[in-house]
């Protein structure tokens, strides 16, 4: 059973419980099927509903149209149903060209990463080596421009006695010892030094000592000539030297000697400072000069050279530094 009411807004069709809407700006197939919709157009014919009837049917063929315009485009960009009767792409050449598009965005995501990555870490080390190698050259300033404030006062008060007694002499000690000081202060401009430069120093050095000491003190010399233009590192064979003296000579009532070695031994030169005297934990503890020569080989050599220091016998004592030689 059905019935028909008019209004301003439409026609409106009730068919039993449900109805159908008349009106150009609607849909028509809210809730029923073309074959229920068919039905409706015959029995609304029959009633001479003519209007409602060419509304149905027009809407029920743009309805179709606009199914089958939708199929073609689907179709024609490379979509088809399944066995299922889902739609699918089948266009495996589009497939392939994204996927090879995709790829080539990883890949050029994948290098930009890593590079930055690289350069960043590449600066960082750069910046971690240059503040290593300004750290190094103001230890070496530091350990390069010490000497012994003792020595300096001790020398003082004997050209001072030496003034009145032996003026020539005194003058001479006031010539090694300015030797000594600018030698010192020259030392944080240079790496290296030759070794028969370094050799001056030491024997301005002992000599000044020696008036200290008199005859308490002996010297000797054995180098051999040819590592005379050997690098040694600046004021290095003089604090051993000093070492000698202040920990060996000067403890002992009768004096002793002090015996300078420079020798080729395979690829490296050999220094030798030799003492009369006995080692003891203080030196090895506390003795600036052991640490401070110990350091700058470490630091002007990366390992390569070898200082030690030892018993001899029961009365000596040698400080051994091995440096590699320059080709």
């Amino acid at each position: 059973m059905f019935f028909l009411s008019v209004g301003c807004t439409g026609t409106i069709l009730y068919y039993g419980s449900e109805y159908i809407e008349s009106h150009s700006g609607y849909s028509y197939d809210k809730y029923y099927t073309n074959q229920k919709l068919e039905k409706a157009i015959k029995m609304e014919k029959q009633f001479g509903l003519e209007n409602v009837a060419y509304y149905k049917s027009d809407a029920l063929s743009k309805d179709t149209s606009i199914k089958k315009a939708f199929t073609e485009i689907k179709k024609s960009t490379g979509w088809a149903r399944n066995k299922k009767g889902d739609w699918v792409y089948e266009n495996k050449s589009d497939l392939v060209g994204i996927y090879y598009n995709l790829l080539l965005i990883a890949i050029w995501m994948l290098i930009y990463i890593v590079y930055h990555y690289v350069e960043n870490n590449r600066k960082d080390q750069i910046d971690r080596l240059r503040l290593e190698s300004t750290v190094k050259e103001l230890e070496l300033k530091t350990i390069k421009s010490h000497i012994n404030p003792h020595f300096i006062f001790n020398s003082l008060n004997s050209i001072r006695a030496l003034v009145d007694e032996n003026p020539k002499r005194a003058r001479r000690a006031i010539t090694e010892l300015s030797n000594i000081l600018r030698s010192s202060m020259q030392a944080e401009k240079a790496e290296t030094v030759t070794l028969e430069k370094e050799l001056d120093i030491v024997k301005d050095y002992l000599a000044l000592e020696q008036m200290r000491f008199e005859e308490r003190l002996k010297i000797e010399f054995d180098i051999e000539e040819a590592t005379l233009q050997q690098p040694v590192p600046p004021m290095m064979l003089q604090t051993l030297v000093e070492n000698a003296i202040k920990h060996g000579i000067s403890r002992q009532i009768r004096g002793g000697i002090v015996r300078v070695i420079a020798k080729f031994k395979e690829n490296n030169m050999e220094l030798l400072v030799q003492n009369t005297g006995q080692l003891s934990t203080e030196i090895n503890e506390e003795g600036f000069g052991i640490k401070s020569t110990q350091n700058r080989l470490n630091l002007m050599y990366q390992g390569k050279a070898v200082f030690g220091i030892h018993n001899l016998n029961t009365s000596m004592v040698e400080s051994k530094v091995l440096i590699p030689v320059e080709v």
